[in-house]
């Protein structure tokens, strides 16, 4: 008996630990391939819902590339990452990046919140990398990003 409360505490206290290090990861099948085919399919919960909304009402320009899709699939996809978006679900690690976002701020870039970029100072070199090559390569140094754990690797 005494050796399960133990172990229920170790537990409790791992998976409490773990958690500032987790986002919810994407499972819709539609928003894994159509984003992930440029690049990781970023959890919705870095974002607030509005800068889902503006990122996908401007898809044809999305960073300098035309993302644009069949309008039930912007749609869909839309809706997935609104609904799923960091001011709604504020858990793990999307509520650091929460914290800084101004309630009428509207950002496009998860690399450019203040959060990320205090955790990510490094030297230019290391984004210069072949293997990290943009900061938002994630899966260059988090290797569960896509399940949504950015513990560090």
């Amino acid at each position: 008996m005494r050796y399960s409360l133990v172990l229920a505490a170790l537990l409790a206290t791992t998976a409490t630990a773990s958690a500032d290090d987790w986002a919810p990861p994407v499972t819709d099948k539609l928003v894994q391939k159509e984003c992930g085919s440029c690049h990781m399919a970023f959890q919705p919960a870095f974002l607030p819902k509005r800068s889902w909304v503006k990122i996908m009402d401007t898809l044809s320009d999305h960073f300098g590339d035309d993302a644009s899709l069949p309008a039930d699939q912007t749609a869909a996809i839309r809706a997935y990452l609104a609904d799923n978006a960091g001011d709604l679900k504020r858990r793990g690690i999307a509520a650091k990046y929460m914290r800084w976002v101004a309630t009428d701020g509207i950002p496009l870039k998860i690399t450019e919140n203040p959060a990320f970029l205090r955790e990510h100072n490094f030297p230019d070199r290391v984004w210069k990398d072949p293997k990290v090559v943009t900061k938002s390569n994630c899966l260059a140094c988090h290797v569960g990003a896509n399940r949504g754990d950015y513990e560090d690797d």
